[in-house]
This record gives C-alpha cells, structure tokens and sequence, in this order.
C-alpha cells in the first residue's frame, strides 16, 4: 500500500500526533500528489481535512517581531540580514510593557495564539532572559504561546518550556536539496537539531517553508516530505510565499504561481493530516479567491493581524470579512 492509499487513522486528541507511527513519505510520493489533477487533489486534501478537522473553523495566530535586525545570517530572502541593504535597521529587544500591549490587542482582535520572534542567529543567555519573561507574561493572558528565535543551544528549550512556551517555530525552508541556495550561514542539520531540542524539551513544533525561492517542483515535494518524515510531524505548518523586499537576492523572482501554492497546502493537508496548516507570508499579494482554495485545499490556520515581522499582513478587518464571505469562524 502506498502513502496515497493508505487510510487516515480516526481524529483524537492533539496528543495523537506524537502518538501515531509515522508514514515515511517519499518525495517521490509527494511528486505524485503534486501532479495530480487539481480537482482529484483538492478533493483527496478535503476529504482527509474533514476527518480530522471542522472545515469552517480557522485558528487565528498573531506574530510581533521583539527584536528587529542586525542577524549575521545570509537567508537570502530575510530583509532582516545585516549584509543586505533593505532599510531594516538593528533594533533593540521591546520592553515587556510593549509586548503585553501587543498581546492583549491580539486577543481581543480573537487571536489564540502570540508569536514573539526575534533576528538572532541563535540566542545568548542574556538575550533569552527577556523572552522568557514574555513568554510566561504572555501565557498568563490566556493565550497560546509561539517563539521563533533561531538555533537553540542545549538546555535552552528547557527554559523556554518551563517559562509556559506551547509552540516553537523554526521553519526549514525548503528541501535539503535547495537549501544550499538559499543559505550558507546555517546547515540544514543546524535546523533539525534545534527541532530535536525542542521535541525533547516537551515543545510542539512549528514548522514549514517558503515557496517562490526559485525551487523546482522536485523541491517542492523535497520539502513535504521532509517535514512530513520528522518523527513526529509538526503540529503547526506555516507555508510561506516568498514576499519579495528590495535589497535581498530573490528580489525580482517570478512570483509563485497561485495554483501551485494551493497544491503545496493540499500536499501538506494530506502528508500531514493531523497539523495546523497555516497560510503565512505572501498573503497580502494573495486574492481572496486564492485564498478560498487554501482553505478548500485543507489550511485552517493564518497569521492575523497587519504585519509579519518586517513585512506586510492583510488587515484583521479584511481578514474577517473574507471569512465571513466564507461561512467561516475563528476557533
């Protein structure tokens, strides 16, 4: 039996995800749901959504950058990079007063979820110090927590989960094939050995990719099927469209191809049934039709509110008029 038969075990509680065995998926498997007719993947994508998910509910995350430029890191897509020149300057941490403002206002906009992120390469101990106050003030709001501060060294995702973190994200990107492209300053090994840090500490994952770097299709499934192999899959899975700043090197790629895009979330929905599949970065270039069909395709998750750290976000007020056109709710 292959990954496209095999049949998705019944829903259960969030726990499941650690639980279930993992079906190893190849990214041969994965270039075969890539290419299928697009209304027969849809459709798989819908079927194996609505069994483990209500397909009008959306889970609502807002994401503050707490530090701001200056990262020594090469990413060739980040306009926080300090070797590029795209008027991002290098900030200093927010005061905590500054985040719980953000926080609450998320809230009340219906957010669930806070994601506090920060443009270190990793993070010292006197730079953790300050998260670790926000995470848990955050937490004491009601809120699920989310941090995204690059490579964790050993014993810090420990602090992080006694401080109340629920999710920490650290996407890979793209495939391991395409990485090297991409970045220089970090391996892909560098970017799994955090994930496993995180998974040890007791942390649920956050973690996806970009599309429109310039990757090819075998990339493509590259990426899916790594993320869906990890052991276990992640519970959050952002998939990002490469949103294009002046000043970095994929600045003037071709843009991703709309329908492609809703085929890397359905190839997400199916590899990884159990997940939150989040439409990320790239939504403000997106129609509200093209976004309709992510949701069809099996996301039910978006980052909410008017900015994605350094880059543009749609309005929380045209987010809940789309989903209201929609007949969909917020968790």
């Amino acid at each position: 039996m292959t990954p496209l038969d095999t049949p998705v075990p019944p829903p259960s509680a969030k726990s499941a995800i650690q639980d279930a065995p993992v079906a190893r998926w190849s990214v041969a498997a994965v270039e075969e749901l890539l290419a299928l007719p697009f209304p027969e993947l849809l459709y798989r994508a819908q079927c194996v959504h609505r069994e483990h998910f209500d397909p009008t509910r959306v889970q609502l995350s807002t994401l503050l950058s707490v530090k701001t430029g200056g990262c020594p890191e090469d990413c060739a897509y980040c306009p926080q990079s300090r070797r590029f020149d795209t008027g991002v300057e290098d900030e200093a941490v927010l005061p905590l007063d500054d985040v719980l403002d953000a926080a609450r206002a998320a809230k009340a906009a219906g957010a669930t979820r806070f994601c506090m992120g920060a443009a270190w390469r990793g993070p010292k101990q006197k730079d953790l110090d300050p998260v670790l106050e926000m995470v848990t003030a955050v937490k004491a709001l009601g809120m699920e927590t989310c941090a995204t501060l690059g490579l964790l060294r050993d014993g810090q995702a420990e602090q992080l989960r006694a401080a109340g973190l629920d999710y920490y994200n650290h996407n890979l990107d793209t495939s391991p094939d395409f990485y090297g492209d991409i970045i220089s300053t970090r391996t892909y090994r560098d970017r799994l050995d955090t994930l496993e840090r995180v998974r040890g500490a007791g942390i649920s994952v956050c973690c996806g990719g970009i599309v429109g770097m310039g990757e090819d299709t075998h990339d493509r499934a590259g990426l899916i099927a790594q993320l869906a192999s990890l052991d276990p899959y992640p519970e959050s899975v952002p998939i990002n469209a490469l949103v294009q700043v002046e000043g970095t090197p994929l600045n003037g790629r071709s843009p991703v191809d709309p329908l492609d895009f809703v085929r890397m979330i359905a190839a997400a929905r199916i590899t990884m049934p159990k997940a939150y599949v989040r439409l990320s970065a790239g939504r403000s270039q997106m129609t509200d039709e093209a976004q309709a069909l992510c949701f069809l395709a099996g996301a039910n998750s978006i980052f909410y509110g008017d900015r994605l750290l350094t880059t543009g976000n749609p309005e929380a007020d045209r987010d809940r008029a789309l989903l209201d056109r929609l007949g969909m709710r917020p968790l």
